[in-house]
Order: structure tokens, then C-alpha cells, then sequence
């Protein structure tokens, strides 16, 4: 597969900052990914950077650990070359998650109401191969039922008690708002009221289209889009508390859980690449674009929320979600607990992008 006319390449130079960055915390991130690598190879994306060709970069990752940041850039500059990404839609744009730390019940009362749902025995996989006529091509699960797949109940509902008595309740928390949040994050810790730590992680999803509550209070003059981050969302929630439901259901996705172990604290959830996330690090991208374990240099001089600077990093494609589409797109991981969602919540840049292509590759890319 030929490199997309949306890559086109650049040198180390026309890299703002790159001479500054901790490449050595790129590498630590970089590394998990190549050690994930023989167990399960990524999809190549359609853009071209094809798995295969990370293969030496991987071996070299995980024979040599790197002692100090000049290895580390030196290490990137030997394997790849970077190229810029071009929008395929509007500009560039980088966005923030954040793995939420909430207080939880494991069982319901009358504090704790709210609760995370595991994944239903009817909801299926569906594609091409099982998909019925006229079904909604975007639609990736489905409810089995008798007659065949069906679209699967969406948020309202399921609130509404769609699968109620069902045992499919991971743990119960006090607040509709912050569940609405762990579903957007896609992960959470659980401080649990019998004193366990506990993770969830994504496990599935009802398969509808993400609207976010954001976009919609813009629409209805609730919020100025300009206002608009998680903080303000909440504010507005808060303050109107019998219009959650009717800004909520209006997302007809609803996400599915599992409980996950927390490894190593100073980690994030493993999430679509299958490793752990690195606040500062890791980044979600467009699946169908891009390859796992693609590193990408960001360059969002506006965005001041991580260190008081401009955002200026290597950061590792390691994630996912419905929202993030397009070739120069990319949600930037800011961590676990409320100090990492205070910047997450904030983040809404315009970033240029360049994907580190190996070597091998480049000769295709356009200049």
C-alpha cells in the first residue's frame, strides 16, 4: 500500500522544538507498544504507514532500553523520518482524556444509583459478513435476536431500564454526571466504599453515533461554543439538574465495561493498542487511518494546559474513539484523577501533525 498524498516529507529541522523535547518518555511508550507487537500486529491504516515496517524500530526497542534523551531522539531519528499531516477536513485539532478517579459502591443504596454496565449477553459483533440489509453501515454491534441482528437499545433506553435485571452492574456511583464521563473517557479507577481500588475499561458499545453533550448545548444557545470545555459542561449540568437526561439522551451511544486491574498506578488503562496509557504520551487517533504504534509529533503552540509552554511532543498513537476522525486529529492523554481532567477538560487546540514514518517508507511520500 503506497503512502497517502496526505503524508508528505519533512526533516527533523522543520520540527518546531524538536531539539527540546524528552524523547527518553516518548521511548518508554514507544517500547510497550513494541513489546505488544508480537503478540498481536497492528492493523496498517489507510494512510500507509504499514505495520510491518516498524518491525526493526520494534526489535531495537525491546533489546536496548535507553539510558538518557539524547539516546532517545537519537534512537527516532535513526528509525524514522517525519512527514506532515495534512487535514483531510478543516485544520488540525487535538483534544484531551483523562481516566476520571470516582467514588463507588458495589452495591446500590440510595446514595449510589448510577450504575456501569458490563457487556450483554445479546449484544453482538457486526459487520459486512452478518450485517442485514438496509442496517446502518456505521452500526459496529447489534442486538441478537430471533429474527436476526437488530440495532441495539441506545442511552435512553437502557437508562430507562432496557436491561434491567440482567446482573450486568460492575459498581454504583452517585452522580448520573460522572457515569456519563467515565463513558465518554472510555476507563476510571473506582475508589470503592469497601476500600478496593478498582479499574474499568471499555469492553463494548450499544454502536450509535457519539453526540457530544458539548455540541449539543452549543446548538440549543445553552453555552457559546468558545466557552465550551468538560468544567462548563458540568457547571451547566449542575445547575440544571432536570435537564440532564434530555441534553444525555440526545448521545444515543451508550459504552460497555470490565473490570481491569490497576498494574501500576503510575499508568493509565491499557486501551485499543492493547498497553498502558502515558499521561503526556499516549494519543488517540482516527483507527481507520492511522497505525498503532505510530509516532506523531505535535505542535499545538496555543496549548499551554500541560506544562505552562506550548505543546510541543512526541507523543505514540495508542488509543481510540468515536470522536476522533480525520487524518490531523489526535486526543492527547493528560493522565489519571481530577489534576489530569482540570487539563484534559480545557484542551481544544489547533495542532499540526507529523507521523515519524520509518525509513523504509519514506522514499513514497511525496515532497
Amino acid at each position: 500500500m503506497p503512502l497517502s498524498p496526505l503524508l508528505s516529507a519533512r526533516s527533523y529541522d522543520d520540527l518546531p522544538g524538536w531539539a527540546d523535547d524528552d524523547h527518553l518518555a516518548a521511548f518508554e511508550a514507544f517500547r510497550r507498544s513494541a513489546f505488544h507487537a508480537p503478540i498481536k500486529p497492528y492493523r496498517t491504516g489507510s494512510l500507509g504507514i504499514d505495520f510491518a515496517a516498524f518491525q526493526p524500530a520494534y526489535e531495537a526497542a525491546r533489546t536496548a532500553p535507553l539510558a538518557n534523551r539524547i539516546e532517545a531522539r537519537a534512537f527516532f531519528e535513526r528509525h524514522f523520518a517525519p512527514a506532515h499531516v495534512s487535514p483531510d477536513k478543516d485544520a488540525g485539532l487535538v483534544t484531551g482524556f483523562y481516566e476520571p478517579v470516582v467514588e463507588a459502591s458495589p452495591v446500590r443504596s440510595e446514595r449510589y444509583r448510577w450504575p456501569l454496565l458490563s457487556r450483554p449477553a445479546d449484544l453482538i459483533d457486526i459487520d459486512d459478513a452478518n450485517r442485514p440489509a438496509g442496517m446502518d453501515a456505521y452500526l459496529a454491534f447489534a442486538r441478537q435476536t430471533t429474527e436476526g441482528p437488530v440495532e441495539y437499545h441506545d442511552r435512553g433506553a437502557i437508562e430507562r431500564g432496557a436491561l434491567a435485571g440482567q446482573g450486568l452492574e460492575i459498581a454504583w456511583f452517585a452522580d448520573k454526571v460522572d457515569v456519563f464521563f467515565i463513558h465518554v473517557q472510555g476507563a476510571a479507577r473506582l475508589d470503592m466504599t469497601d476500600g478496593r481500588q478498582l479499574r474499568v475499561t471499555y469492553a463494548a458499545k450499544s454502536g450509535q453515533r457519539f453526540t457530544g453533550p458539548g455540541r449539543v448545548l452549543v446548538d440549543t444557545g445553552e453555552i457559546p461554543l468558545e466557552k465550551v470545555t468538560m468544567q462548563s459542561i458540568r457547571a451547566w449540568f449542575k445547575a440544571n439538574p432536570d435537564r440532564v437526561d434530555e441534553i444525555l439522551w440526545q448521545n444515543r451511544s451508550f459504552i460497555f465495561f470490565r473490570l481491569a486491574a490497576v498494574e501500576d498506578p503510575e499508568l493509565g488503562p491499557i486501551a485499543a493498542a492493547k498497553v498502558p496509557l502515558s499521561a503526556g504520551r499516549s494519543m488517540a487517533v482516527d483507527r481507520l487511518l492511522h497505525t498503532f504504534g505510530t509516532p506523531f509529533y505535535v505542535d499545538a503552540p496555543t496549548l499551554m494546559a500541560f506544562d505552562d509552554r506550548p505543546f510541543r511532543r512526541l507523543m505514540i498513537a495508542q488509543d481510540t474513539g468515536s470522536a476522533i476522525t480525520g487524518s490531523a486529529r489526535g486526543d492527547l492523554f493528560a493522565g489519571s484523577g481530577d489534576a489530569a481532567g482540570e487539563i484534559a477538560g480545557v484542551v481544544r487546540n489547533v495542532a499540526d501533525f507529523y507521523a515519524l514514518v520509518p525509513h523504509s517508507l519514506l522514499d513514497e511520500a511525496p515532497r
